[in-house]
């Protein structure tokens, strides 16, 4: 997969959840957590795999107001293309992506 193709992902999801307010996010998403559970672990999940990329050890992404998520998530997805993982961990995190975009 390509880092445009997963870019692709990323935006059609920001471009779904960009707007939200507080409520919203707090709303039930997957069984047993809010969709802003699931948008930080996605979060998480692109920041440790660009550490992973990078050869650095994983760290905690900070828990900020749920209306900055789409802003993390950018960062994280710009980050781990930055990091220049191979193609199995972008159609990875792609997939990813396209869960969580889905179960909102």
């Amino acid at each position: 997969m390509s880092a445009g193709e997963f870019d692709k992902a990323i935006r059609r999801l920001i471009g779904q959840v960009g707007h939200w307010e507080a409520g919203r996010w707090a709303a039930a998403g997957a069984p047993g957590e809010t969709r802003a559970e699931a948008v930080r672990a996605l979060v998480q999940g692109l920041a440790d795999r660009g550490a992973d990329a990078e050869g650095r050890l994983h760290r905690p992404v900070p828990h900020l107001a749920d209306t900055v998520l789409p802003d993390q998530l950018r960062v994280m997805a710009d980050d781990l293309v930055a990091a220049g993982p191979d193609e199995k961990v972008l159609a990875e995190a792609a997939e990813e992506v396209t869960r969580v975009r889905k179960s909102l």
